[in-house]
């Protein structure tokens, strides 16, 4: 297919005090988050002004990817917009319309398979067509997740790289450091619903997690080639949990990952947040602050290794992408999301299309 239009699809925040709370419950409508948990974040965003930093990061992001776009002499606007902040997804498909496109290829800022980070796009990008009153003018497909996309990874090693060579030069043996490669958290039946049918796993690790594990050992063998650092410790941890203690999630938890290297003799630890593509809340309050504490109580030193955010790599794989996605034929698209790719365990509802 040939697309006219690109959509930066991502998940919102709040730009203010007041918006700090509808935002919160638009992101957990529908779901068993407690009232407390609710003020417990909302907190953090406090702290920060009531400002997400996640805004002005996908806008930053939004204009270097039109840059690096028409840098390559290609024909295509990218637009932005959030599934649960301004600008709304049904707003930015206007826009998209009244500029006279109708072939929009979505990219979410989500690199990797899970419902919450993939399909859910999908349906919401669904009502948002529908709401809108555009469906039947309006085509959206949304390109796969990416996390194999060596710009996305190669941040992460060149980052891993320079925290190690810091920590050695201060003294510190490579056999008492350990790397923390962090994602967040998420149900173990999301985790085992995540990809398509074909490449899901009837027990852990599912694919959601198996795809953490291949971009830690990419990137860690890409900091460490040549090196000394061949024998330095890392493992997958997850954080920002918020589901109902009922409910299993993902673990360990980044802090008792953090309390396992301390007892292990660990003397620093390397926290690289491989499931975020930007510094947002989630990395600026949970781990350069909470984490941080942690590590702090536990006599260990603690570098946090930079998210992607802009870097002209990770900006020109994603461009790569909707290159690839743009040249894909209807035969192969090898590129856009599959039908079948990270059910709804909730029960299924209506989607922008995907390939079959």
């Amino acid at each position: 297919m040939t697309f006219d239009a690109v959509l930066l699809a991502s998940f919102g925040g709040p730009e203010g005090a007041d918006e700090v709370m509808p935002f919160l419950e638009r992101v957990t409508a529908g779901r068993d988050v407690s009232a407390s948990r609710l003020e417990d974040v909302a907190e953090h965003y406090y702290a920060l002004g009531g400002v997400s930093p996640i805004q002005e990061q996908n806008r930053q992001l939004r204009a270097h990817l039109q840059a690096e776009i028409e840098r390559r002499g290609l024909r295509l606007p990218v637009y932005w917009g959030n599934r649960n902040s301004t600008p709304f997804f049904e707003d930015a498909l206007r826009g998209i319309h009244r500029d006279g496109h109708h072939k929009v290829l979505a990219i979410a800022t989500s690199a990797y398979s899970s419902y919450s980070g993939c399909r859910q796009y999908r349906e919401n990008l669904w009502a948002a067509l529908m709401s809108s009153g555009l469906s039947e003018d309006l085509t959206v497909l949304k390109v796969k997740p990416f996390f194999e996309r060596s710009g996305f990874t190669s941040p992460f090693a060149h980052g891993i790289a320079e925290a190690l060579r810091a920590l050695t030069e201060d003294g510190i043996d490579t056999t008492r450091i350990r790397v923390l490669f962090t994602t967040h958290s998420i149900p173990v039946s999301m985790a085992l619903a995540s990809g398509p049918d074909v490449e899901r796993s009837v027990e852990l690790p599912g694919l959601y997690e198996r795809q953490h594990l291949h971009v830690a050992q990419t990137a860690m063998t890409a900091a460490t080639a040549g090196s000394a650092f061949h024998d330095v410790q890392w493992s997958l941890v997850f954080q920002s949990r918020s589901g109902p203690s009922q409910v299993p999630w993902l673990e360990p938890d980044i802090d008792e990952g953090v309390h396992r290297a301390a007892a292990d003799g660990a003397l620093a630890v390397v926290v690289v947040p491989i499931g975020f593509i930007s510094d947002h809340v989630e990395v600026v309050w949970d781990l350069d602050r909470v984490t941080y504490a942690t590590a702090v109580e536990l006599g260990l030193r603690m570098i946090r290794v930079p998210t992607p955010g802009v870097s002209p790599v990770f900006v020109s794989a994603l461009v790569d992408l909707i290159e690839a996605a743009t040249e894909t034929s209807p035969a192969r698209p090898d590129e856009i999301c599959s039908v079948t790719c990270c059910v709804n365990a909730r029960g299924e509802l209506p989607a922008v299309a995907a390939a079959r």
